[in-house]
């Protein structure tokens, strides 16, 4: 339906883009960058866009032998909760999205996987935000030692996906990365969708 629909329109969505005018930074932080643009508008006004600038990111789907989820439980400091997530973390400069998520899983999970898969980018804030998240199938998973950056604290368990669907359903699951790929594991693992093997 979707691709029906772009198909009939005339010009594509050439009637949608703004243009940029101008551009100004306003603030440099350690990842983050706040930036403002003025835009021309389809309508031919003028309009201002701020907005961050992000490298990137990765969120690992760790299925263990036993059909568990592996997840974590992680203070974020923005929303004032703890929340329980899948393993994720952003992109060095210039690094691999899957060298990063296999860096990801075994410094906060301490585990490693043997079966490697892609999801699918996701974009998490797409209204302030031009950060993206690719999201990977880890399978034959392997248990090591965690080695959490000095800033990190998170609590490391597993739960099957019945419980992930209601903690979802109820709420608990707020996290969009997680959330997603909740729903992709259900519909997988009911023959409806598959990744992408890499390795």
């Amino acid at each position: 339906m979707t691709e029906k629909f772009f198909e009939e329109l005339p010009d594509g969505d050439s009637h949608l883009r703004e243009v940029k005018i101008l551009a100004e930074d306003l603030c440099n932080g350690i990842f983050l960058k706040m930036k403002r643009d003025q835009v021309r508008m389809p309508d031919g006004k003028v309009a201002i866009r701020e907005y961050l600038t992000h490298p990137g990111a990765v969120a690992i789907l760790a299925i263990l032998d036993d059909g568990r989820v592996l997840l974590e439980r992680q203070f974020r400091y923005p929303i004032a909760k703890t929340c329980i997530e899948i393993p994720a973390g952003k992109l060095d400069l210039s690094e691999d999205p899957l060298a990063c998520a296999k860096r990801e899983l075994s410094e906060e999970t301490g585990y490693t996987a043997t079966k490697w898969s892609y999801i699918r980018r996701i974009h998490p804030v797409i209204s302030y935000s031009t950060e993206f998240i690719d999201i990977y199938l880890a399978e034959g998973l392997s248990s090591g030692k965690s080695h959490l950056d000095e800033e990190e604290f998170l609590d490391v368990f597993a739960a099957p996906l019945e419980q992930l669907i209601e903690w979802v359903e109820q709420g608990v699951i707020t996290d969009v990365k997680t959330t997603i790929s909740v729903y992709w594991l259900d519909r997988y693992r009911r023959g409806l969708v598959s990744p992408s093997l890499i390795e």
